[in-house]
């Protein structure tokens, strides 16, 4: 899987590029055929009520499906944290849906050959 990690507005440090590593590494483990992600971190400052907060934003490439997800929160490694968490719900998702497929294509090549029988 290759990582490309960007900054919009913050300077990324070495901690926070392992730290986002990591993330995605334990992503990856979910869904195996993950061929890119890309990463973008960054602080949005239009918010003059909340204050200025962070976002992280994750597009991974997987065949036939793109996902994409965007979080905020107060600080950049929250925004991480809940980046992560909701790729995995989608991929997972994916996944299934992937698997209730397949299942489906099982089932009918099935009862083909017992009809043709």
């Amino acid at each position: 899987m290759q990582i490309i990690i960007s900054g919009r507005g913050v300077r990324l440090t070495d901690a926070i590029e392992d730290y986002v590593g990591k993330k995605l590494n334990a992503v990856a483990k979910f869904f195996s055929g993950i061929i890119r992600a890309d990463i973008v971190l960054g602080e949005d400052t239009k918010r003059h009520q909340q204050g200025n907060l962070f976002f992280a934003e994750g597009r991974l490439e997987v065949p036939g499906y793109d996902v994409f997800v965007r979080r905020e929160a107060s600080s950049l490694y929250e925004a991480v944290d809940s980046l992560k968490d909701h790729l995995e719900r989608r991929l997972k998702k994916h996944k299934a849906k992937l698997r209730g497929e397949l299942k489906k294509t099982k089932e009918i090549v099935r009862e083909n050959k017992e009809y043709q029988e």
